[in-house]
């Protein structure tokens, strides 16, 4: 199963919902796929798609998924890594009004150079983003909190 998660924004996605559309159409998705489209509208015969989802059951999604495709919000990512998913990431761009400015292209990149995730910047390479994901084996997720409280502690410690 793929779980394809999309947010709670107030902005709408259609785009990378057309793309997986796109890739069921042509065969290269078979998997069912199980949508969590926030403000998103779309209609498919192929996809079961969901506004919101209870927590428990989000969680249930992203345990049962095989794989999951998302938008580059910091918080799915990390649920995602938290559970040692394999994650493809799409940015939300604004120049589709899908965001307000482009920085989920950074958030992406840092967790691709962490190697904890794939990204695919233009649709139409989905399918072999998608076809990637077999040979890639993500990093080990490490929380950063530890060096976040020396660094409050070490604040602290000054005053």
């Amino acid at each position: 199963m793929i779980f394809v998660i999309l947010g709670t924004q107030d902005k709408v996605f259609p785009r990378l919902l057309e793309a997986i559309q796109h890739q069921i159409d042509l065969g290269n998705i078979k998997e069912k796929v199980i949508v969590q489209a926030g403000s998103t509208n779309f209609e498919s015969k192929d996809m079961e798609i969901f506004d919101y989802i209870s927590m428990d059951n989000f969680e249930k999604y992203i345990e049962k998924s095989d794989y999951i495709i998302t938008h580059g919000g910091v918080g799915t990512i990390l649920d995602g890594l938290k559970k040692n998913k394999k994650i493809i990431t799409i940015p939300r761009l604004k120049e589709y009004g899908e965001h307000e400015n482009d920085h989920q292209l950074q958030i992406i990149a840092e967790f691709v150079k962490l190697g904890y995730v794939l990204t695919c910047d233009d649709l139409s390479d989905l399918d072999q983003t998608i076809k990637n994901l077999n040979s890639f084996t993500p990093n080990k997720y490490q929380s950063n909190n530890n060096n976040f409280v020396n660094l409050v502690r070490s604040y602290i410690d000054k005053w």
